[in-house]
């Protein structure tokens, strides 16, 4: 006669595999966790008192004896300030400095985390940025000027990240601010950059200078855009905001450049955090077009003309 399984049912001599296996997680849970209270410089005596579970319960465990619950085991990890999925994960996956550059990669900033993800994981990286550029920058560093005229003879769309709020929110910047406040604001742009992403694969996009403070959003560029970095002197951002017909940052302010200057020196180490940076300094806009043309077709960042 032939037995048929259920879905449900394991086959015959599964039940001892099983068993092996349980064997050699818990000898592999034991000998992680006696790694970690090393590292962290804990006594048995003091992980136990940290977490509840008595020392003799410790030192089975870490023997490799101990048939841990997920309730014991969940106390452990928090006593350890361990993510408890580092307990459990095979071997071949686990190394020694994990659970330190796990806290380091944690507390890092956006910008610090997007490196690492880049260094460790770049062909990923470059399929999670697929053919879009942003281009970041103080006001006056030519994002829009450029970024329209490069997104031309690429056949790329041109988005300016504030308008698409503007357009989405259906008012403009200063009402949704006045509305909203700057908090209100900032989740405007987030969840509006997050739409692009999805709903562009290709695309040059220019952000708000402001937008390398904001952590969320800034982690969100560095990791789904090929980032270019417009950089000019704080002079010549000035002179370029008056040049558009805008007085108002010197208007009544006798400390605008001195203001500018340190926004700019403030957000220096932020900005050199993209993938590369053009210095528009001195140049006329068709060298600074010619520029940024011959950098995105250099580093194959948008490889297809529309057609």
């Amino acid at each position: 006669m032939t037995v048929q399984h259920s879905a449900g049912l394991a086959p015959a001599g599964t039940a001892a595999e099983l068993d092996l296996q349980s064997a050699a997680l818990l000898r592999s849970l034991g000998t992680r966790l006696r790694q970690m209270r090393k590292l962290k410089g804990f006594s048995r005596r003091s992980l136990s008192e940290r977490s509840g579970v008595s020392p003799r319960y410790l030192a089975k465990i870490e023997a490799g004896d101990g048939n841990i619950s997920i309730g014991l085991l969940i106390k452990l990890a928090a006593a350890l300030e361990q993510p408890i999925e580092h307990f459990l994960m095979a071997d071949a996956m686990f190394h020694t400095d994990l659970p330190h550059v796990s806290q380091l990669y944690a507390r890092a900033d956006a910008s610090v985390r997007a490196r690492v993800l880049q260094v460790l994981d770049p062909e990923r990286m470059g399929l999670q940025k697929a053919q879009r550029l942003c281009l970041v920058g103080l006001r006056g560093a030519g994002k829009s000027t450029l970024g329209a005229r490069v997104a031309k003879v690429f056949g790329a769309p041109f988005i300016e990240l504030n308008r698409e709020i503007e357009k989405n929110a259906g008012m403009a910047l200063g009402e949704i601010i006045a509305l909203y406040g700057q908090e209100g604001y900032r989740q405007l742009e987030a969840d509006t950059l997050t739409g692009i992403i999805e709903g562009h694969s290709r695309a040059i996009v220019a952000v708000a200078g402001g937008i390398v403070s904001e952590e969320g959003s800034f982690y969100h560029v560095l990791s789904r855009f090929h980032t270019v970095w417009l950089k000019a002197s704080a002079s010549e951002h000035m002179e370029r905001v008056r040049a558009q017909g805008d007085v108002r940052p010197m208007q009544d302010n006798p400390q605008a450049m001195i203001q500018l200057r340190q926004i700019l020196r403030s957000r220096e180490a932020l900005y050199t955090q993209s993938d590369h940076v053009l210095d528009t300094s001195g140049k006329s806009v068709e060298q600074s077009q010619m520029e940024l043309s011959q950098l995105i077709e250099g580093c194959q960042i948008l490889n297809s003309h529309a057609g």
